[in-house]
């Protein structure tokens, strides 16, 4: 048994409760409307506002019969060595534009870098593959209307769409030029390593990860499906430069370790960090938890070295 009264520090244990207290660990009972609706007040009750300097406008990327929404983010001192397509968290059923509004304005500020939210359609009404046509559809529009190099950035679900992105565009001629992966569900095995370990987790379960899979699939058995669970390719060569950051008290940790393990065996470059202590969505602690602030700064300067094509770890 995990006893995360002592692997878990104070203030990790408030921002737990306060997010309890708008997001009950229950909350995978209710209708999918009730989520939504606690999980964007949720995000309400956190957002940060946006930095000076940041302004931001709200577009859509045409692909008929369906237009992506998208918010574009842009510094007032910007930094064009590249661009960020950030894709949001939220279990493939919640989230969009505004539940991650002010972590991509905070990337933006501190990269210098634009970054492009991409609001893809949500399960259940859309199930698998829509979520990652729109990613896709995304990465092609920011490939062909931005002349520097993309740099791939998403946490939890969205790390996994990126994940995704990724090995189906290493024969694109502008292939990522890097990603960041923020706890991402990369279709790993169940019965091993965190998902035992931290299968009782504060602030994600095996049981949610299991009702959110279930959700986005219509309940399909897709074993086998790279653009769902990146971690089944059987082959992870020329992928991207790749920065994995994982929470210690998260059953998808060891998702990270298996992904890196995987692209460097192959070749590639890929760094795994675990981040001691911390919870799934810790995105949302930056500004209140030390150690999450820490992982904050560690993320952006992740996305800030692999867009101007350097490797540091």
């Amino acid at each position: 048994m995990t006893d995360y009264k002592t692997l878990i520090d104070a203030e990790t244990w408030a921002f737990i409760e306060k997010t309890n207290s708008y997001y009950p660990p229950d909350t995978i009972d209710y209708t999918i409307a009730e989520q939504r609706a606690v999980y964007d007040q949720m995000c309400r009750e956190f957002f940060a506002g946006y930095p000076q300097g940041v302004t931001a406008e709200t577009s859509a990327i045409a692909t008929p019969p369906y237009s992506v929404p998208i918010r574009i983010y842009r510094n007032a001192a910007p930094d064009r060595a590249a661009m960020v397509l950030y894709v949001h968290g939220g279990g493939f059923i919640l989230g969009g534009l505004d539940s991650h509004d002010d972590v991509c304005a905070e990337l933006c500020a501190r990269t210098g870098y634009d970054v492009v939210s991409v609001d893809y359609r949500l399960a259940p009404e859309h199930l698998h593959p829509v979520a990652f046509d729109d990613v896709m559809d995304a990465y092609e529009w920011a490939a062909g209307t931005y002349d520097c190099p993309v740099v791939l950035c998403g946490d939890s679900a969205g790390g996994n769409l990126c994940a995704a992105v990724s090995h189906a565009t290493r024969g694109h001629k502008k292939k990522p030029v890097g990603q960041v992966l923020i706890y991402p569900g990369l279709g790993g095995d169940h019965s091993r390593g965190s998902y035992v370990t931290h299968a009782e987790a504060p602030m994600l379960t095996k049981r949610d990860l299991e009702f959110y899979k279930h959700v986005r699939t219509g309940g399909v058995d897709r074993t086998g499906d790279i653009t769902l669970y990146p971690l089944a390719d059987a082959d992870f060569a020329y992928l991207p430069p790749t920065v994995l950051i994982t929470a210690q008290c998260d059953p998808l940790s060891s998702d990270g370790e298996a992904y890196r393990d995987h692209v460097i065996a192959a070749g590639g470059r890929a760094w795994w960090f675990e981040e001691p202590g911390l919870v799934h969505g810790y995105l949302r602690a930056r500004h209140t938890v030390g150690r999450a602030r820490t992982s904050f700064t560690r993320i952006v300067e992740a996305v800030s070295t692999l867009g101007k094509g350097e490797w540091i770890w």
